[in-house]
C-alpha cells in the first residue's frame, strides 16, 4: 500500500507478544538442546559473541521435551493482543499469520491458529517464507481492513524453530584429516534462532482509551530473481536444488533426515549481500518521498544479529540518508531471533513500554536472507480523535542530509570486501555537499545497484559465483577487457577534444585519464598468454554485438560539444574496476589455480581505480555539474550500464 491508495485509514490499535518458558541465558543453550555426539560445540561461543544475543526463550523442559506448539504460542500472543485492546476472537473478521514453519505440513497454519482460538467462522491467510512472512501477514490485514472487507484483523508471526535445533538433529562431518565437526551453514543457526510469537490487532479507527498506530504504508520486495537461496529446509544444496533432490523425493523421511536434509541452513557467505539489499530499498524509499530520515522517530530494525548492526549503520551514513543511533531500539539481546516473529515482538516492548508519543513516526525494517526479500512499513503514534489524514507525501525531494555519530554502532565483525563494494559508498563524504549534488550520486548509486542486479545474472558471473567457471571463461572475458580498454582512451580523448575552453580544467581530467588507461591493454594481453591463449587470438577476435552497442554509443555521446554526461559511462566503468575487478581476480586464481602475474590486470585494477573513482567524484562534486547535467550523467550511466551488461552477456557469441 501507498499514500496514494483509496484505503480508508487503518490503525494498529493494540500489540500482544508471546515468550515460552523462562529467559535462558548463553550458558544454558547447550544444555537445554542438547551436546552433539556428547560434545561441547567448537563454534558456539564465537557465533553467540557475534550476534549479541544475551537471553532467549525456548518451548524446551530441562529434558529437551517441546512443550507447546507453534500454534499455541501464536494463540497465546493473538490472545494477549485482543486482551489489551478489550475484545475477544468473535471481534475478529480476519487472521492471517506468518511463521517458518508450521507444526504440520498441511494445512496452512494460519488454520490451526484459527482452530486453536476458537471463535467465530473468519477469513483466514497463511503467509510463508521467514522473517518477512510476519510481515506479508500484516500487510494482507492493512489492506483487507483498509479495503472495507472487515473492520478488525490481527496479523501474527510466530516461530517454534528450537524442536529442529535439537543435537539428535545434527550429525558431524569427518574431515580428510580425520577431524570431526558440525556443518557451519547448519550449525550457524543453532545459536541464532529461538522461539516466540508476537501480533497486531488491526482496525478501521484508532482505539478510545489510548495511543494508536496509523499504519501509512506497509512495503515488501523480493529479488530471489537474482540470487540462490540463502536459507533452507529440505535440501542438501542450496546451489543445486531440482527434482529429485528435495526432502519430499526421498523413498522415506526417514532417510531424508538420516541424510541431513531437514537441517536449517544457512549460507553464510551471503549474508552480507541482504544488509545491501535492505539499505538499496531504504534509499529507493527516501527517494521516492516515502521516507524522509529527519522525520523519523523510531526505527525499529530486525537484523538477525548483532553482527550485521554496525553494518547496517555505516551503509546508511555512507548514504547520507543515516538516522541518529539514539532513534533505533531492538530487544534482540534480551529476546533474540524469533524470524517472523521478531518484528512484533520488538514493537510490543516498545509500544506497551511507553517509548511512542503521539505525533511521533516509527519506521519498521525487515530483511530476510531466506531469499533475499525486505519488507518496510511507517507508521504514525495517534490519540483517540486522529482524522485519519496521512501526513507521508510522495515527492521527488530528498531530504536534508545531516551527518550523525554512528561510533556505537560500529560493527565488531564484518565482512569489509563486501560491505566496501556496497554502491552507496560513492556517495560518502559528503560533508557540504549541495541538495542538487546529493541527489546526483543517491541517482548514480541506484543505477550502480541496478548494475550489479543485472551483473548477476550473466551465465558467466553465476558460474564465477558458484566456483564453476573455467579457463574458456576467463580468456573471453580478457578478450572483452581488451576491447574496451582500447576504446576507452580513444573515446576519452575524443571527449576531450570537444570540451570547450570554459571547462578547461575538465579537458586536463580527460586527457590525464586517457594517457592512464592507454597501456593497459598490455598486461591483459600478457594474462591472456600467460593461459594458454596468442596474441592472434586475443588480437584478432571481433567485437560482440553489445561490445558494439556500447562502443557506438560512447563514441556517439563523446562526439557532441562539452560531452559531461559521459561521467555516468566512467561511473560504471570505473566502478567495476574499484568495486568488481579484484574480487573476479581472486575468484579465477582460486578456481583455476592461477598465480597473481596470470590475473594480474583484474588485481592491479581493483586498487588503480581508486584513485580515478575519486577524480571522478570530485568532478561530480563540481561547479560544472548543473541540474541538466547531472540529469544527462545518470541516464548516460543507465544506458552504459545496460550495454555492458550485453556484451557480457554475448561472451559466447562472437
Amino acid at each position: 500500500m501507498s499514500p496514494q491508495s483509496n484505503l480508508r485509514p487503518v490503525y494498529l490499535t493494540a500489540v500482544g507478544a508471546y515468550l515460552p518458558g523462562q529467559a535462558i541465558d548463553n550458558e544454558q543453550v547447550e544444555d537445554r538442546l542438547g551436546y552433539v555426539n556428547g560434545k561441547p560445540s567448537k563454534l558456539k561461543s564465537k557465533i553467540l559473541e557475534s550476534n549479541g544475543i544475551l537471553s532467549r526463550h525456548y518451548a524446551l523442559d530441562l529434558n529437551g521435551n517441546t512443550t507447546m506448539l507453534n500454534e499455541e504460542l501464536a494463540a497465546a500472543a493473538i490472545n494477549d493482543a485482543l486482551k489489551q485492546r478489550g475484545i475477544g476472537i468473535d471481534d475478529v473478521g480476519m487472521l492471517a499469520v506468518g511463521t517458518t514453519q508450521g507444526d504440520l505440513p498441511v494445512p496452512g497454519f494460519a488454520s490451526m491458529v484459527h482452530g486453536r482460538l476458537g471463535g467465530s467462522p473468519m477469513e483466514v491467510l497463511s503467509a510463508g517464507g521467514v522473517c518477512c512472512s510476519g510481515m506479508a501477514a500484516f500487510k494482507a490485514a492493512v489492506l483487507n481492513v483498509g479495503a472495507g472487507d472487515h473492520d478488525t484483523a490481527v496479523a501474527a508471526g510466530s516461530e517454534l524453530v528450537s524442536r529442529i535445533m535439537k543435537a539428535s538433529r545434527f550429525v558431524e562431518i569427518t574431515g580428510s584429516d580425520g577431524s570431526t565437526r558440525t556443518e557451519l551453514n547448519a550449525e550457524f543457526l543453532r545459536w541464532m534462532l529461538s522461539d516466540g510469537a508476537g501480533a497486531f490487532v488491526v482496525q478501521d479507527a484508532p482505539r478510545p482509551d489510548g495511543l494508536s498506530l496509523r499504519v501509512e504504508w506497509v512495503h515488501l520486495i523480493s529479488h530471489a530473481n537474482e540470487h540462490d537461496t540463502c536459507m533452507y529446509t529440505g535440501a542438501r544444496n542450496n546451489r543445486d536444488i531440482k527434482a529429485g533432490t528435495t526432502w519430499l523425493d526421498a523413498p522415506t523421511i526417514a532417510e531424508s533426515d538420516n541424510n541431513g536434509l531437514m537441517n536449517l541452513r544457512q549460507d553464510v557467505r551471503m549474508l552480507s549481500d541482504v544488509v545491501k539489499l535492505g539499505v538499496e530499498e531504504y534509499v529507493r524509499l527516501v527517494k521516492r518521498g516515502l521516507i524522509n530520515p529527519d522525520e523519523i522517530d523510531h526505527v525499529l530494525c530486525h537484523y538477525s544479529s548483532d553482527f550485521f548492526r554496525g553494518d547496517i549503520a555505516k551503509l546508511m551514513a555512507e548514504t547520507g540518508l543515516d538516522i541518529p543511533e539514539v532513534k533505533w531500539f531492538t530487544n534482540l539481546h534480551t529476546k533474540g531471533n524469533t524470524g517472523a516473529a521478531s518484528i512484533f515482538i520488538m514493537l510490543e516492548e516498545a509500544f506497551n513500554g511507553g517509548r511512542f508519543k503521539e505525533g511521533e513516526k516509527v519506521l519498521l525494517m525487515v530483511p530476510e536472507s531466506g531469499r533475499f526479500s525486505v519488507a518496510f512499513a511507517l507508521l504514525t503514534c495517534v490519540g483517540p480523535q486522529d482524522s485519519g489524514t496521512v501526513t507521508t507525501k510522495v515527492s521527488d525531494t530528498i531530504p536534508r542530509w545531516k551527518p550523525t555519530d554512528v561510533s556505537m554502532l560500529e560493527p565488531r565483525m564484518q565482512d569489509e570486501a563486501a560491505i566496501n563494494s556496497s554502491p552507496f559508498g560513492a556517495i560518502s563524504d559528503q560533508d557540504g555537499a549541495t541538495d542538487l549534488q546529493r541527489r546526483l550520486m543517491i541517482d548514480l548509486a541506484l543505477v550502480w545497484a541496478d548494475f550489479e542486479r543485472m551483473l548477476r545474472s550473466l551465465p558467466i558471473m553465476k558460474r564465477l559465483d558458484r566456483g564453476e567457471a573455467d579457463i574458456e571463461d576467463y580468456k573471453r572475458l580478457l578478450v572483452n577487457l581488451r576491447q574496451q580498454v582500447m576504446e576507452g582512451s580513444r573515446w576519452i580523448a575524443r571527449a576531450a577534444s570537444n570540451i570547450s575552453i570554459e571547462l578547461f580544467p575538465l579537458r586536463s581530467a580527460f586527457i590525464g585519464h586517457a594517457s592512464d588507461e592507454h597501456r593497459d591493454y598490455q598486461i591483459i594481453e600478457r594474462d591472456f598468454c600467460s593461459v594458454g591463449g596468442t596474441m592472434d587470438e586475443i588480437v584478432k577476435q571481433p567485437k560482440n554485438i553489445g561490445s558494439e552497442a556500447l562502443s557506438a554509443f560512447i563514441f556517439e555521446r563523446a562526439s557532441h560539444t562539452d560531452p559531461l554526461d559521459l561521467l555516468g559511462a566512467m561511473f560504471i566503468i570505473e566502478g567495476l574496476g574499484k568495486h568488481k575487478a579484484a574480487a573476479w581476480g581472486e575468484q579465477f586464481k582460486e578456481q583455476l589455480g592461477l598465480a597473481d602475474d596470470q590475473v594480474q590486470f583484474m588485481l592491479y585494477h581493483g586498487s588503480a581505480d581508486d584513485s580515478h573513482f575519486g577524480e571522478l567524484k570530485e568532478i561530480l562534486h563540481s561547479e560544472y555539474v548543473t541540474e541538466e547535467v547531472a540529469a544527462r550523467i545518470v541516464k548516460t550511466a543507465r544506458v552504459t550500464a545496460r550495454l555492458y551488461v550485453l556484451q557480457l552477456e554475448e561472451l559466447d557469441n562472437i
